[in-house]
């Protein structure tokens, strides 16, 4: 018998966090975790726009590393689990840290703010980068009501939207799109 992916637990709202405390579906760990989720979803857009083989790595990766945030967020931190889940690791900032740097060597020096726009993939991966920023306010407001959230996670995600901004960069570049210089009104 195949897997049913309904379980009518949650037709009253409130869903279950791993290691089995219900909350209700408008709870703060819920709307972290379903706005990585969201951002994951985009990434796999900016990745089928992309149509890049080295940004497809790069991508699949940290889809891959978003999963793992997710669970993160969506684990109950007063219950012992006791399935084996996995880490964000320090290792994981710096990699996004040399992928930016990476790409900036062949990037022209930015001079003003940027219009997001350009390129179809390049677009969404802005959109990819706003979803990525709410994500991480999400996890600040999370400490600063003393939710448990390893720091390493909000770093993970700032480090994210700056990687996600000069994708969205890169990506126009290497299409050969000029970015879009803001020019404030006077």
């Amino acid at each position: 018998m195949a897997f049913k992916i309904y379980t009518k637990t949650g037709d009253k709202g409130s869903t279950s966090l791993i290691g089995g405390v219900r909350v209700p579906k408008s709870h703060i760990r819920i709307e972290a975790y379903g706005t990585v989720d969201e951002l994951n979803s985009y990434l796999g857009m900016v990745n089928d726009t992309a149509a890049n083989e080295k940004i497809s790595g790069w991508l699949r990766e940290i889809q891959d590393r978003l999963f793992t945030v997710g669970s993160v967020l969506a684990t109950n931190p007063d219950k012992e689990v006791k399935m084996k889940l996995p880490d964000v690791h320090a290792e994981d900032v710096s990699w996004l840290e040399q992928r930016i740097d990476e790409m900036n060597e062949v990037l022209p020096e930015m001079r003003s703010f940027i219009i997001p726009s350009g390129q179809f993939a390049a677009s969404t991966c802005h959109v990819a980068r706003c979803i990525c920023r709410r994500a991480e306010r999400i996890c600040v407001h999370m400490q600063q009501d003393e939710e448990v959230i390893p720091e390493l996670i909000i770093q993970y995600l700032n480090r994210l939207s700056d990687f996600l901004f000069v994708l969205a960069r890169y990506i126009a570049h290497i299409n050969g799109v000029e970015d879009l210089p803001w020019r404030a009104r006077v």
